[in-house]
């Protein structure tokens, strides 16, 4: 099956047409409202420097369910020495430029300068949240994803101390579960995830909770 090209037009073709890997459309560009119509319907661009924007909608969907984050003894050791300091939305830009560097010094990055420029657009528009990890005056974790509603997709974490980006990926689901969102999407399986309490959802089942979530 063909995948659907974008025009200027923002819309995007059904989710139900993705491919089996996810694979929905190709093309189009970042705008904000883009961005927002996309994740309003479990769509997301994820590509390389090298690639035109990808579209994905990938199904089943891996998601923590705030309530469910899980922490280990050895984590909430750490919480309870206090070492760490967690601030929301204090530096947005530091955490995207840190999830970039990062992943740009080990295996290249779809952070790209332009998907980087976008979510601090929709930060700047009030649909993005970031969580910082500090120890002392130092930004040593964190992560950053687009919030909607009652919805939170994360986009990307990074760490550059042991257990920090742990430490950011609970705080999220704490304050997330006290604001009755409904979910956290992880997007994509991995191991790590998992053993935080990540799992998969029927693709029902996640249009009945972004349908639930999604408040503009």
């Amino acid at each position: 099956m063909p995948i659907y090209q974008l025009t200027d037009e923002i819309m995007f073709p059904n989710p139900e047409l993705a491919e089996e890997d996810g694979l929905l459309a190709i093309g189009g560009d970042l705008r904000w409202e883009r961005l927002l119509l996309a994740y309003c319907n479990g769509i997301f661009p994820w590509y390389s420097d090298d690639e035109p924007i990808l579209w994905w909608c990938p199904k089943p969907r891996f998601i923590i369910k705030p309530n469910e984050v899980k922490i280990s003894k050895s984590m909430k050791r750490v919480f309870n020495k206090g070492e760490f300091k967690v601030t929301f939305n204090n530096d947005f830009e530091g955490v995207i430029s840190k999830c970039k560097e990062l992943r740009e010094n080990k295996e290249g990055t779809w952070i790209t300068d332009d998907m980087k420029q976008a979510y601090i657009n929709l930060f700047n528009k009030g649909f993005a949240l970031s969580v910082e990890v500090y120890k002392g005056d130092k930004l040593v974790g964190g992560l950053y994803g687009v919030n909607i509603g009652r919805c939170f997709f994360g986009e990307s974490m990074f760490s550059t101390e042991t257990n920090a980006s742990k430490v950011a990926l609970i705080s999220i689901c704490k304050r997330l579960e006290e604001e009755n969102y409904l979910f956290l999407d992880c997007q994509m399986h991995t191991n790590h995830l998992e053993s935080m309490g990540g799992k998969f959802v029927n693709w029902e089942e996640f249009k009945i909770m972004l349908k639930q979530g999604i408040v503009l």
